[in-house]
């Protein structure tokens, strides 16, 4: 399976409570909700296409109970998010949870989750998707195991907060796969890995040059 991160950002990209001021209040954040004022129907298209492709969910702690508390109510037939976050094979990496109470769910913990991810990985099949759970998709990154960020961009800035890249994150770059726009001026980007590289600018013959590391 394709392993694929989706996340909800901030131009200062913070990724922390987009749905409300209760969602992760953690670190003393007041600033969540900010995506709300933001929300439209072409933001509504690109999150059911991401939902549309999932085969598996993987998910954090704390963005598994927030979802499963929140979805485990929405039993539209017509919601494709609620569709696959209720139908669909869950995995929540967790050392606490050990009851879950979310249909097919299963539970990774220990020192071994990186390598049960990566053996979910090696199953024929779809996309295993990562849904916000910021310390996971993190440690995802940094353990380079993700094939592909979708990056959903709102227009406004919220300052301190968590953050999907951080200072100690390793550097990487990426190829664009796909990308929109929406009417309430979010951008969406979705990034494939590629490896890190540098270059300079040059004056040759009285012109600018790029000259790539």
């Amino acid at each position: 399976m394709k392993l694929t991160v989706h996340t909800f950002l901030t131009v200062d990209g913070v990724m922390q409570g987009p749905g409300g001021v209760e969602e992760d209040p953690s670190g003393g954040f007041t600033r969540g909700g900010w995506l709300v004022p933001h929300a439209d129907q072409d933001m509504g298209k690109i999150v059911d296409g991401w939902f549309a492709r999932a085969e598996a969910i993987l998910l954090g702690r704390t963005t598994f109970v927030m979802m499963r508390d929140f979805w485990k109510q929405i039993t539209d037939p017509d919601n494709p998010a609620a569709t696959a976050l209720n139908g669909l094979p869950k995995y929540l990496v967790s050392n606490t949870v050990t009851e879950p109470d979310w249909n097919d769910t299963t539970v990774l913990s220990g020192d071994g989750v990186l390598a049960e991810i990566a053996r979910l990985k090696e199953r024929p099949g779809g996309e295993l998707q990562v849904h916000g759970s910021c310390r996971l998709a993190r440690t995802l990154h940094e353990a380079g195991l993700v094939d592909e960020y979708r990056l959903l961009t709102f227009p406004v800035a919220v300052g301190a907060g968590k953050r999907l890249f951080t200072a100690e994150a390793p550097a990487t770059g990426f190829r664009l796969v796909e990308s929109a726009s929406t009417s309430a001026g979010a951008t969406y980007a979705a990034l494939a890995p590629t490896p890190f590289t540098t270059g300079g600018i040059q004056a040759v013959d009285g012109k600018e040059q790029l000259v790539e590391g």
